[in-house]
């Protein structure tokens, strides 16, 4: 039973982003008997914030958020995994559609274990891990408060770095493969950007279905050892651009059909190189410009083979209530990670070098793996 007490009355200004708490006391003759009923608190969180949008490696620190209370239905996660895409250096940057009011905490995927539960909370228990879904900014944090429609459990036997990342680009590979033509086993499609996460599993998906996939990839040292890397995912066919500079890329595909659907991730030359690949009323799907050169396409592609482009958004997508389709394919793909079918390349890195992970992420350091942070 809750205890009753006398108490000054206060008028507590809500939390800001970065968890700057005001108090405001009235004089002490004016006191109210209240019902003060213990309240359940997260942890103080250690978090990356932003005060403003720029480049991410100057605006971006490192700071400890006060305790927030629980709602009935709020869910207290402790972060376990979290990555860097680009599309969180982008909201950084203040260049991505759709982004947080500054000030925020950054990230927008990630995995976490379940702390404590608002009283209402029915469905989840302390220890089960979830992931945000649809994804949901701020999970560049120790402890992220939010509320229980937002989270997913997920199968505890899922490695945290897939289970972190499972939403943004392997999600993106499956929408785009059957959203945009009736692909069945036997038929074929053709990519740039294959050695990115969504190039890899797109190649994995594919092979999954039966459906023959042709990769490009940029000339690059060690082009060679990509190759090989990606014909073990199960690439049937990888180019560099330099070998495709040939008046019928057709020619190399020998007992492999034109394919009816390409994927574009970088714009310019590259571009062009998938849609030389296309047949008859063939569709490219341009989801990135990693290049930032425009996309050229000739009138006789228009006119006399009848091609489609098309874009796609992940955010779009998800924004268009599809929460509950969402969460099954989620599942379907962890399930594949974890009966080995689905793999791609990532560095767990501790949450105390986050500046390093950022500076690999925005490509100071090289050519890199994905970065996921282990909190």
């Amino acid at each position: 039973m809750a205890s009753v007490r006398l108490v000054a009355l206060k008028a507590l200004h809500n939390p800001s982003p970065l968890g700057k708490l005001s108090h405001y006391l009235l004089p002490r003759t004016h006191v109210f008997t209240v019902r003060a009923f213990s309240a359940v608190m997260s942890p103080p969180s250690t978090a990356v914030v932003y005060e403003q949008h720029g480049p991410p490696d100057s605006v971006t620190r490192i700071i400890e958020i006060p305790p927030v209370e629980l709602k009935e239905t709020d869910v207290c996660v402790k972060m376990l995994a979290a990555p860097i895409n680009p599309s969180d250096i982008n909201r950084i940057e203040g260049v991505y559609p759709v982004r947080p009011q500054v000030p925020a905490v950054g990230g927008y995927e990630g995995v976490g274990e379940v702390h404590s539960l608002g009283s209402a909370v029915k469905d989840l228990s302390p220890g089960d891990w979830v992931i945000p879904s649809p994804p949901s900014s701020g999970t560049w944090q120790t402890y992220v408060v939010k509320d229980q429609s937002v989270w997913h459990k997920i199968d505890k036997d899922t490695p945290i770095e897939y289970a972190a990342t499972v939403t943004v680009n392997p999600l993106s590979a499956l929408r785009m493969l059957g959203d945009f033509a009736s692909l069945k086993s036997g038929d074929a499609i053709v990519q740039n950007g294959a050695t990115s996460i969504v190039g890899q599993c797109i190649i994995q998906l594919a092979r999954n279905q039966g459906i023959y996939n042709i990769n490009i990839i940029r000339d690059r040292a060690g082009s060679d050892e990509v190759k090989e890397k990606l014909k073990k995912l199960g690439a049937d066919e990888v180019y560099t651009e330099s070998q495709l500079e040939v008046k019928n890329v057709k020619a190399l595909l020998a007992s492999i059909p034109e394919p009816a659907l390409g994927f574009n991730c970088v714009g310019g030359n590259s571009a062009s190189l998938v849609l030389k690949f296309l047949r008859q009323g063939g569709t490219m799907v341009t989801y990135g410009g990693m290049s930032k050169k425009p996309i050229t396409v000739s009138t006789s592609s228009f006119i006399f083979k009848d091609l489609s482009l098309r874009g796609f958004w992940l955010q779009k997508w998800l924004s268009s209530d599809k929460a509950k389709e969402c969460r099954e394919m989620i599942d379907y793909l962890l399930s594949l990670v974890r009966e080995g079918k689905l793999t791609y390349q990532m560095e767990l890195v501790p949450f105390d070098d986050f500046h390093t992970a950022l500076d690999k992420a925005l490509g100071k350091l090289g050519s890199q793996p994905k970065q996921v942070i282990k909190f």
